[in-house]
């Protein structure tokens, strides 16, 4: 079977903005990239249309990564406005092929195209080729998935898994899921491990410590603890948050055996990767009693790149036309 060549539609679509560009089918490449408001746009339909427009762009496929649960035909966007059905929007653009994909797919599948030398590497010994691979990432939310290798396609493994149980291992920790538990009925990985995760470990911790409880955004938890007159409410925050991501990616990396590599995404490891590099992360991912030497070998790679989203989405949409990755 020939091979389609030339260009596809690529798109990042989230809350707030709608990111799209144009990946070379034979090599992967992105060009083109423009980033339109998804407040400012009456919809995503009429932002392609004007990125054809603006562009001159000529192309027949797209697969758009998007901020939602797709679960049909008609989507509806969880954190904007938009609402459309996938097949009238193929017909009235004279699309070839349209893919909708969740947005942490997208990411998952970057990793397929994204040198490993293009990352930060925190711990381990070498990737195995095409050994299952865990992806998590910390940002708005908790988000989980799973790569594995079949049939010469690498498949991706969608998964709530930010919403399991949390497991800690100190008494510390127990306190502060006690206190958690006061406030939600279920303290999931997400109530500590995300944007929000961080404010409700602050104020868990800020509480304990018998200090008053503010009302603060996550990223007042960051700055607040890499001050030069560090709050240790918040200091001990990113501790725990190391800490726990260590634990959380190292069960992860045991439940698929992922000699593949673990990957973090989402915007917050990266805002303090150099502490983050030196915390107790990688203690904590590979301390699992009697399988401690088993995740001394697995590497972790945290993916820094913005647009990581949208080379992943590239990377689908290609295995999708026949092309190997």
């Amino acid at each position: 079977m020939e091979l389609q060549k030339g260009n596809a539609l690529v798109g990042d679509v989230g809350g707030t903005n709608a990111r799209l560009s144009l990946v070379n089918l034979e090599d992967g490449s992105l060009s083109n990239t423009k980033i339109y408001s998804s407040v400012e746009n009456e919809s995503l339909e009429k932002v392609i249309v004007r990125y054809r427009e603006e562009t001159g762009a000529q192309f027949d496929c797209a697969c758009i990564a998007i901020a939602t649960m797709l679960t049909g035909d008609h989507v509806k966007m969880t954190n904007n406005p938009w609402e459309f059905s996938i097949s009238e929007m193929q017909r009235n653009l004279n699309l070839k092929k349209l893919l909708f994909i969740n947005d942490f797919t997208a990411m998952s599948m970057s990793v397929t195209t994204i040198k490993t030398t293009d990352m930060i590497k925190i711990g381990g010994t070498e990737v195995v080729d095409y050994a299952p691979k865990a992806i998590y990432g910390a940002g708005t939310g908790l988000g989980v998935s799973y790569l594995v290798h079949a049939g010469g396609k690498w498949i991706p493994l969608p998964s709530e898994g930010g919403h399991v149980d949390i497991a800690v291992q100190t008494d510390r920790e127990d306190a502060i899921l006690k206190i958690l538990r006061r406030k939600f009925d279920h303290v999931s990985g997400e109530r500590l491990l995300s944007g929000m995760g961080l404010v409700n470990v602050y104020q868990a911790i800020a509480e304990l410590n018998d200090h008053e409880v503010l009302t603060i955004e996550p990223q007042d938890v960051t700055a607040r603890a890499f001050a030069s007159d560090a709050d240790p409410d918040c200091k001990e925050t990113i501790d725990v948050f190391c800490k726990l991501m260590g634990a959380f990616g190292g069960n992860l990396a045991l439940n698929i055996l992922a000699k593949g590599g673990v990957f973090i995404a989402g915007g917050i490891v990266p805002r303090f990767i150099d502490y983050f590099k030196k915390s107790q992360f990688r203690s904590e991912f590979e301390s699992k009693g009697r399988f401690n030497k088993a995740l001394m070998m697995i590497p972790v790679y945290v993916i820094s790149q913005g647009d990581a989203g949208l080379l992943g989405a590239g990377a689908y949409i290609r295995q999708e036309l026949g092309y190997t990755l």
